[in-house]
């Protein structure tokens, strides 16, 4: 199992554990588990992610730490745009969509405003990192 994987296998056990609360680099941000389907395998994949409340649709950003390609999730969920969503002691379905224009700018602003660490991201990669609005199916 590669470190990665390992880390957020940790990250997923502490989030159920504690009712969506952990520890570590995420202590104190707003964190879901977004379930996604495999583009290619079709199997189910969880990954732990900071995210943006919306009012009910939620924001979560595609940036691999600013590396230069997107992340696997973003590519998974552009193939399969029905997602599940855990928020705290809470699952649900969701939809998601890529955001774009003032909607991206003004989500991806306050990202940047709220967590410094995103601003830092975009000053790493190339690409315009992807906003994604997961919608309450």
């Amino acid at each position: 199992m590669s470190d990665v994987n390992d880390w957020n296998r940790q990250v997923i056990e502490e989030f159920r554990a504690n009712g969506g609360h952990v520890g570590g680099a995420f202590a104190g941000a707003p964190l879901l588990l977004l379930h996604t389907t495999g583009a290619r395998s079709g199997a189910e994949r969880v990954n732990p992610m900071m995210y943006q409340d919306l009012g009910g649709p939620l924001a979560v950003f595609a940036s691999k730490a600013g590396a230069p390609s997107d992340p696997d999730w973003y590519r998974n969920l552009v193939a399969h745009p029905e997602v599940t969503v855990e928020v705290g002691a809470a699952t649900g379905p969701y939809l998601a969509r890529l955001a774009s224009g003032e909607e991206r700018e003004r989500i991806w602003a306050k990202q940047k405003q709220d967590y410094p660490q995103f601003a830092e991201y975009e000053t790493k990669t190339d690409r315009q990192i992807p906003v994604v609005v997961l919608d309450p199916a």
